[in-house]
């Protein structure tokens, strides 16, 4: 092992047998945890760093292949963009970054050192976001269309506007520092001047004085709300995804500043009929002795209705037929999946006396051929 680098699944806490959805839905949760546009703890950019290697590596097959066979001298020499190059960040914050509350892809191209990053330049003016997640059955997902999404959040307080301050009352500005929330220091030395920017002393950097707090929100500025909304979903979007609905997060705490976005999770709703994989969808189909050696009709659900289907006599049992076309369409392809039957022969518990009779003629009929 690397020095100095802990085992890629102990960082995200999965097993390595962990499936896809597993590694992504745990690798988002953690992000978004120390996601340094929320998080100015001391530790969470390293921590970040430190899940986003481990995710770029463990959600690609070839490279989680080549550490899974090496370790980490399995992956030596790969560069930041070879480990985050294919990865969609949309996905995993909320539509891509642009204008949300989390950053994607352009927050790897400032820590990493890679891209056209530029500076650090948090936007720390903007409202937190919001994260819901939603359970979407399967039909909704083969066709898309509007699902009710209920979520809190904190707007402004209806009473003081978001002021703060009582209702008939107005914030005084700081004489100090014109309201700026700082000052700017100037000393000479050696004949040099130097400036220095520093909080203001007056106003402990608020800008602002109130001399009678709002009542109602008791000062804070901001009141829960439970809100509402319509979102669309489009057809075939996979296990996991987030949706980004801008603009309906949590309001910012400075004045004027756009509040946060909506960060809706969407995840599968479970049906009986089926197990979803990506955009297939398998069930098992148990069948009787005679139904196998014989052939048999069966009837199949879909996700509009019904279908009949043919089992060709001779069919052994764990053997996988396929209905192609009537799985959920992909969510970037656009193409059907199919479904997959899972053939199960039952063999009978207590069989009757009929029953054994014809199973011991057939067993003694065996006997004889070998």
């Amino acid at each position: 092992m690397a020095a100095g680098k802990r085992d890629y699944y102990e960082v995200l806490g999965v097993s390595r047998d962990a499936d896809a959805q597993e590694i992504k839905k745990t690798y988002r949760k953690l992000a978004l945890k120390y996601h340094p546009d929320h998080n100015d703890g001391p530790e969470a950019e390293e921590k970040f760093k430190e899940l986003s290697e481990a995710y770029g590596i463990l959600s690609d097959p070839e490279k989680r292949s080549r550490y899974d066979r090496g370790g980490f001298s399995g992956i030596d020499g790969m560069s930041a963009e070879d480990i985050f190059g294919n990865i969609n960040f949309g996905d995993i914050f909320g539509g891509g970054g642009g204008g949300s509350g989390f950053r994607g892809g352009s927050i790897f191209d400032e820590i990493f050192g890679f891209g056209r990053g530029g500076g650090r330049g948090r936007r720390a003016e903007q409202g937190s976001s919001v994260e819901v997640e939603i359970t979407v059955p399967l039909k909704r997902i083969l066709t898309g269309g509007e699902e009710t999404v209920v979520y809190k959040h904190f707007e402004a307080c209806l009473s003081c506007e978001g002021s703060r301050a009582k209702a008939g009352t107005e914030p005084r500005k700081c004489e100090e520092c014109e309201g700026a929330g700082q000052k700017v220091y100037t000393t000479r030395q050696q004949g040099m001047t130097f400036q220095q920017v520093g909080i203001c002393p007056e106003c402990q950097g608020q800008g602002i004085f109130i001399d009678e707090l709002c009542p109602d929100c008791e000062g804070r500025g901001s009141a829960e709300k439970e809100t509402k909304m319509e979102i669309n979903i489009p057809p075939g979007i996979e296990e996991g995804v987030a949706l980004r609905v801008p603009g309906q997060g949590n309001m910012s705490p400075d004045p004027g500043a756009p509040p946060g976005d909506l960060i809706v999770v969407i995840n599968t709703e479970k049906d009986p009929r089926f197990r979803r994989k990506g955009e297939n969808l398998y069930r098992d189909i148990k069948l009787q002795i005679p139904d196998v050696v014989f052939g048999t009709k069966v009837d199949v659900p879909t996700l509009v209705g019904e279908l009949e289907v043919k089992i060709p006599a001779g069919t052994q049992p764990g053997t996988t037929m396929r209905i192609p076309n009537e799985g959920l369409p992909g969510f970037r392809s656009g193409r059907r999946g199919d479904i997959y039957l899972n053939i199960q022969v039952e063999i009978p518990k207590k069989p009757s006396k009929e029953e054994k009779k014809i199973f011991k003629e057939l067993q003694e009929l065996n006997e004889k051929k070998n």
